[in-house]
């Protein structure tokens, strides 16, 4: 038998993870499935609280490094993201002023003939 991937992109992690319920409850051959939230700025970001302080003494690399969760080598880079309405909190977004898309990737294999299926229930729970 051979497999394939679904590549699915939701609203919320509540979402994915109910179309993961829905295709094992229509026993679906799911051989393995991942649920992660992505986005366009690389690096993991300032992570702790205890680091918040070198904002007064200016040892930060940059605005996107506090607001995005980015790690940028080249100060262009993060020059340009902190352009980004998401980097300031004065965009336009949803509730409580959250970027809004579909930001949430479930990854499903599947064996090849219960692939349209598992499509459909993707589509089914609002994925793209």
């Amino acid at each position: 038998m051979s497999e394939r991937t679904v590549f699915a992109y939701f609203n919320t992690p509540d979402q994915a993870k109910q179309a993961v319920e829905r295709m094992r409850s229509r026993s679906l051959k799911l051989v393995e499935h991942a649920i992660e939230r992505f986005d366009g700025y690389s690096g993991t970001g300032m992570q702790n609280l205890d680091q918040l302080g070198q904002t007064i003494t200016g040892n930060f690399p940059g605005l996107p490094y506090l607001t995005l969760g980015g790690d940028f080598d080249n100060k262009d880079a993060s020059v340009l993201a902190a352009a980004s309405v998401s980097a300031s909190g004065m965009s336009a977004g949803g509730p409580d002023n959250r970027v809004t898309g579909r930001d949430i990737l479930l990854v499903a294999v599947v064996e090849e003939e219960d692939y349209e299926e598992a499509v459909r229930i993707a589509q089914a729970e609002g994925a793209l």
